[in-house]
C-alpha cells in the first residue's frame, strides 16, 4: 500500500496537467470537432494513397492490397499511439529558441516527463480510428489461422511498434539540443519512418532496407509481423521470423533515445548559452 501511495504521489502532478489539457480541449466543442475532422481527413488521405497505388497494381513488393491493409493498420496504429503520448515533444525546438525550456529545468520533475505531459492532443484519436478500421479490415479479409501465437504477434507488433516510434520521437527531440532549426531533418526519421513502415520493405533498395531494418527499425512495427501472420517469405536480410525480435528492436531504440536525451539535456546551457 505504501508503494502504491508513493506512485500516486509521484504521478499526481502529471495527471493534473493532463486532466487540465483534456478539459481545455473539451471546453470548445466546435474547435475540438474541427480538429478531429482535420486529423481524420489526414488519416483517410494517407489510406487513399495506398488505395490509389493498388488500384493500378495488384501486387506490390509481394503483397496484395489485403496484405497491405495489415501493414498500414499496424504501422499507423502504433505510430498514432506514440504520437498521442509523446508526439508533441517535437515542439522542443520552439522552447529552445525562445528560452522557455529553462523553466522546465527549474522544476523538480524530469524535463522529458514534463514535456511528455505538457500537451495531449485528443484530435490524434481520429487517426487511431482510421488505423483500427484498416487493421480490422486486414484481419477479416486475409486468410489468417488464428491461434495464441497470432494474438501474441499482434500484441507484440502494437506495443513494440508504439515503443519504437516513441523512442524515435525522443531521439529526434534530443538532437534539437545540438541542431539549429533541425526539425525538418529529424522529422525525416520520425514521420518519414512512419511512412516507410507502412510500405512493403521489399521494394526498398538495399541501403534503405538496412536503414529501416536495423538502424531505424520501423520494419518491425508492421511489415515483418504481417509477413509472419500471412506465412510469406521476407526479402534478403529481413526474414519473416525476425518479427519475434520486435522487443529487441524496441529496446535498441529506447537505449539510443535514453543516451541521446542524456547527452542533449546535459549539453543545453540555457537560453543565452
Amino acid at each position: 500500500m505504501a508503494d502504491l501511495a508513493r506512485v500516486a504521489d509521484w504521478s499526481a502532478p502529471y495527471r493534473a496537467v493532463i486532466a487540465s489539457r483534456i478539459r481545455a480541449q473539451r471546453s470548445y466543442p466546435v474547435s475540438f470537432g474541427l480538429d478531429l475532422f482535420g486529423s481524420l481527413l489526414v488519416g483517410v488521405t494517407e489510406f487513399a494513397e495506398v488505395w490509389v497505388i493498388f488500384h493500378n497494381v495488384s501486387v506490390l513488393g509481394g503483397l496484395t492490397f489485403h496484405a497491405v491493409l495489415l501493414v498500414f493498420g499496424l504501422s499507423n496504429l502504433a505510430f498514432s499511439a506514440a504520437d498521442l503520448v509523446v508526439g508533441h515533444i517535437d515542439t522542443l525546438p520552439t522552447y529552445i529558441r525562445l528560452g522557455t525550456i529553462d523553466a522546465f529545468y527549474l522544476r523538480p520533475q524530469p524535463v522529458l516527463a514534463q514535456l511528455m505531459t505538457s500537451e495531449l492532443s485528443l484530435r490524434r484519436l481520429a487517426r487511431i480510428a482510421v488505423a483500427v478500421a484498416a487493421l480490422v479490415a486486414g484481419l477479416v479479409t486475409n486468410d489468417i489461422e488464428w491461434s495464441a501465437a497470432v494474438v501474441a504477434m499482434l500484441l507484440i507488433a502494437f506495443v513494440g511498434g508504439a515503443v519504437i516510434f516513441a523512442g524515435l520521437f525522443v531521439c529526434a527531440a534530443a538532437l534539437q539540443f545540438f541542431l539549429i532549426n533541425g526539425a525538418e531533418l529529424t522529422n525525416s526519421f520520425t514521420y518519414g519512418g512512419s511512412y516507410a513502415s507502412s510500405q512493403p520493405a521489399s521494394v526498398f533498395p538495399s541501403p534503405l532496407k538496412a536503414l529501416f531494418g536495423y538502424l531505424v527499425p520501423v520494419v518491425f512495427t508492421a511489415y515483418l509481423p504481417t509477413l509472419w501472420l500471412l506465412h510469406l517469405p521476407g526479402p534478403a536480410g529481413l526474414p519473416a521470423w525476425l518479427a519475434w525480435f520486435t522487443p529487441v528492436a524496441a529496446a535498441w531504440v529506447c537505449l539510443a533515445a535514453a543516451q541521446l536525451w542524456r547527452w542533449g539535456s546535459h549539453h543545453y546551457q540555457g537560453g543565452g548559452g
